[in-house]
């Protein structure tokens, strides 16, 4: 199968970034702009935004524009940037990706549809409506765990037909599903990415082209230093760091994770976390748990 990535080097380490709001739960863009400044400077491959931990789904259509807009306006081409697409509609999902063509970005991170679980000849028809949308390289976002689709190898061989699919965030939780789309697909076709935080380490030994965090946002450069290590082969340097960071990872992996992250945020001073409701703020032994999680990492920082 042929290479049709040459143009689309999406590697490394993108932190799915986190929505910043006022006292008033509007969104804040200069905070969100202050973010992923930071997260540049401390050496990230690539952002996502408005992924689950950007709160997509909680915000309004305006508002996801313009947080496109800012992001965009601060990033200025020092590394791609990518929109979570998650539509409850196929058509409203087109839309957006047209919309997000226009605003500029580098490319989409696609859901499937919300709400409603399709099935599979429904899956592929959204993906691929999507696709021809808009010239936009497109990402698939598979995590059957939180979503309950599972976009699997037969369904790939399908929309790998589309020429601007050209990635796949992997969240099945199951390293072996990286394997077997390598065998299947080659090291050419999809760049593969892993959306497991606790499994990075594992799925970049098996491959992997980069990783998708939500916990990077808060130790950016030593989830950058995992995944550069790994590829100058110092695995076991790398192994130190992730194993450090492993408790703190387990958190991407709970319902409550984009509160979780943002507590974490807050704790290493990156953000606030305010969040819309439904979500509520971390209360009780959950909140305890997040608080000495960060300190314990944080009394035992490797060296970098």
């Amino acid at each position: 199968m042929k290479n049709i990535n040459s143009n689309t080097n999406w590697t490394g380490v993108f932190p799915a970034v986190t929505t910043q709001y006022n006292e008033d739960y509007s969104v804040n863009i200069p905070a969100t702009q202050k973010m992923l400044d930071e997260l540049i400077n401390d050496g990230i491959h690539g952002i996502i935004a408005l992924g689950t931990v950007g709160e997509n789904y909680s915000l309004s259509a305006e508002e996801k524009r313009d947080v496109l807009a800012a992001s965009k306006e601060v990033i200025a081409g020092r590394v791609p940037l990518l929109s979570g697409v998650a539509e409850n509609t196929t058509e409203l999902a087109c839309e957006y990706a047209r919309d997000c063509e226009k605003i500029g970005i580098d490319g989409l991170m696609v859901l499937p549809g919300l709400i409603y679980k399709s099935n599979e000849r429904e899956t592929i028809n959204h993906f691929q409506k999507i696709a021809r949308s808009t010239q936009l390289p497109n990402m698939i976002y598979n995590n059957p765990v939180s979503y309950g689709v599972d976009t699997n190898i037969e369904m790939m061989k399908v929309l790998a037909n589309e020429e601007n699919i050209v990635s796949i965030k992997e969240s099945t939780t199951s390293t072996f599903r990286i394997t077997d789309l390598f065998n299947e697909f080659g090291e050419d076709r999809f760049q593969i990415f892993c959306g497991v935080d606790n499994i990075a380490y594992e799925s970049l030994l098996l491959g992997a082209h980069g990783w998708i965090s939500g916990l990077t946002n808060v130790f950016p450069k030593e989830s950058v230093d995992i995944y550069n290590l790994i590829q100058q082969g110092e695995n076991q340097k790398a192994l130190e760091i992730y194993r450090w960071l492993t408790p703190l990872l387990h958190l991407d992996t709970i319902p409550t994770l984009v509160q979780c992250i943002k507590l974490a945020e807050q704790e290493v001073g990156r953000g606030h976390e305010r969040i819309r409701a439904p979500r509520l703020t971390l209360i009780g032994e959950e909140r305890a748990l997040v608080l000495r999680l960060i300190k314990q990492a944080l009394a035992n920082r490797p060296a970098l």
